[in-house]
């Protein structure tokens, strides 16, 4: 598998990132019970691409992930990988950006049914907060935190 690079992304990348999104946490246990419309993420990428600082995992022209932070607030909003991309790196490649990005630490949530995830990010040294619900669907989360050592 050829390697890819990761570059700032720009806003003719908004129906790549939503279409990646949508891919990606459709599969079963990743996104919320009911999963939202292509149009309705592609148009809550359009809200939030101003307030995020958004990274892409690209490969031959094709984004295979993307990584959305809001430094600001110290949170990492997003990292998908597209399926059929898993095992490559490119989710390692984005954290690792994000850990760069905001050496103080940061936070996240992700469905507290989305196993991959979750043991993706305790291997990656993240730990974990809290138990909660989702603000927007009201399924259970689980939000993590990581900090420098």
């Amino acid at each position: 598998m050829a390697a890819f690079v990761l570059r700032k992304a720009v806003a003719s990348d908004k129906d790549a990132i939503a279409s990646i999104w949508h891919e990606s946490a459709s599969l079963p246990g990743v996104g919320p019970p009911t999963m939202p419309s292509p149009a309705d993420l592609r148009r809550r990428v359009e809200d939030e691409f101003a307030s995020w600082s958004a990274t892409l995992a690209v490969r031959d022209a094709k984004i295979l992930g993307f990584l959305a932070l809001k430094p600001e607030a110290a949170i990492l909003a997003e990292l998908f990988v597209r399926p059929g991309a898993f095992g490559a790196g490119i989710g390692s490649a984005l954290l690792a950006h994000a850990k760069a990005e905001m050496p103080e630490g940061f936070s996240l949530f992700t469905s507290s049914s989305n196993t991959r995830a979750r043991n993706f990010y305790e291997k990656a040294g993240l730990v974990i907060l809290r138990h909660d619900t989702h603000p927007r669907s009201g399924h259970p989360v689980t939000y993590y935190g990581w900090r420098s050592a």
